[in-house]
């Protein structure tokens, strides 16, 4: 099967051979779909029923919240499994209530659905978000994109890992049938969607990426639409 384009000099004048890669492999939020969905479920949804349930002011409860979510940390899967922190809490409200509550703010982000139109048609496409499925299935069911991507997989709910893991990407080669040189990653977390893919060998590309601080150079791109441009 063909999935790139011919072979063309890059700016540097080294050859890059894209018949070479096979598979592109997106993060899901901040990447494809607006942040602001799961914002609105973490951060609105859960404290205003903190609040209600025990009579205390929205502020107050979302800083308790978010306290509590800071003292697990992004690299924790429990920091991403909602029935944790709904049980935690005493919360009665369903997760998939939450989620449908927030719904209409589902957005694609600029772009998103033309790059995703073009690249389908030359490579696989795979979804490696750290987003719980409930999450994954809402979001990709409410923008229509569910379609285009051949393996759909949430980090956390289908491999028990956070992608801060090297065993994450190596157990996604494994599953997608690629070996490091044939896979593109971007998304929008400099460690989990650059630092730990391109550790592997993975060609990765940090979305919305400023690269000042970092103790090794990383590829960053400024908008989604970019990586047409280095494909």
């Amino acid at each position: 099967m063909f999935f790139g384009k011919p072979a063309r000099e890059k700016g540097d004048g080294i050859w890059y051979n894209a018949l070479m890669k096979k598979v592109i492999s997106f993060d899901l939020d901040g990447t494809l779909v607006d942040a602001r969905y799961g914002d609105m479920v973490w951060n609105l949804g859960i404290p205003s029923e903190y609040a209600k349930k025990y009579g205390m002011h929205f502020d107050e409860a979302r800083a308790f919240i978010r306290a509590r979510y800071e003292s697990v940390g992004d690299g924790d899967i429990t920091w991403y499994e909602i029935e944790h922190w709904l049980e935690r809490f005493s919360l009665d409200v369903l997760p998939a209530e939450l989620l449908d509550r927030y719904a209409e703010h589902i957005a694609l982000l600029p772009g998103a659905r033309e790059v995703v139109d073009v690249l389908r048609d030359r490579y696989t496409l795979i979804i490696a978000s750290n987003a719980a499925r409930i999450f994954v299935e809402k979001e990709l069911g409410k923008t229509g994109l569910a379609g285009s991507f051949s393996l759909i997989v949430s980090a956390t709910s289908d491999y028990g890992m956070v992608k801060k893991q090297e065993d994450f990407f190596r157990k996604l080669l494994g599953q997608v049938g690629a070996l490091p040189h044939e896979v593109v990653h971007v998304g929008d977390h400099p460690v989990f969607d650059h630092d730990v893919p391109s550790g592997l060998g993975i060609e990765s590309y940090y979305i919305n990426g400023h690269d000042g601080q970092a103790e090794h150079p990383r590829r960053t791109i400024s908008c989604l639409k970019d990586l047409l441009e280095v494909l």
